[in-house]
């Protein structure tokens, strides 16, 4: 694998940076099990989405607002404290990050779901981002992972061979995404698990 991989792509959250909305909606409702309901039935996972896919914010707080007006603050706070939502990096994979870019062995390169009305607060709180020699964007492609056409976006962009790339995600369905395009993939559980798959693949060393 080593002889043949020259590219590694990171996702960012939940693999470079700890984002999960239960930090923000825990100081929202007494209970996990509120915090539960809210995100599997107001701002659920298929809704964000839409915005990772460039959907503007403010169409997507008055979509919830006209169904559901009695949940107004919890709502509006998804956007009005969306940075309660990051608990910083997850310093072990940045840490990884680090020793890959150092090798000097691979091209850099991160394909995230993440919206371009928050993107540029994420590019001046973390430095790391910068190591990168490109990132792209699903807010500001109107696509997203796992979609043939966003991870086509990165291959023309950059002349990657997807069989000479490297995904890591911590979602199975965006490795698969990954795959169908030709691109192998690691599915990202915790900086302990990547490091020991990056030793196996050669990339790292023990």
């Amino acid at each position: 694998m080593s002889t043949l991989t020259n590219t590694i792509v990171f996702d960012l959250g939940a693999v470079l940076i700890d984002w999960n909305p239960r930090y923000l909606y825990r100081k929202i409702y007494k209970t996990e099990e509120e915090v539960t309901w809210f995100l599997e039935n107001i701002c659920t996972h298929d809704w964000n989405e839409k915005q990772d896919a460039g959907r503007s914010f403010e169409e997507a707080t008055n979509e919830l607002l006209a169904k559901f007006p009695e949940h107004e603050i919890p709502i509006r706070a998804w956007y009005g404290r969306w940075q309660e939502t990051m608990n910083g990096p997850i310093h072990g994979t940045v840490d990884i990050l680090r020793e890959i870019r150092d090798s000097k062995k691979y091209k850099l390169y991160a394909l995230t779901n993440w919206s371009a009305e928050t993107f540029p607060w994420a590019l001046e709180k973390f430095e790391f981002l910068h190591w990168f020699e490109g990132i792209v964007v699903s807010g500001h492609e109107k696509t997203r992972k796992p979609f043939p056409e966003f991870f086509q976006i990165l291959f023309d962009r950059y002349n990657i061979n997807p069989k000479q790339a490297l995904l890591i995600d911590d979602s199975l369905r965006n490795i698969k995404g990954a795959q169908e395009t030709g691109m192998p993939g690691i599915v990202f559980q915790s900086p302990e698990q990547l490091r020991a798959d990056l030793i196996e693949r050669k990339i790292l060393t023990a």
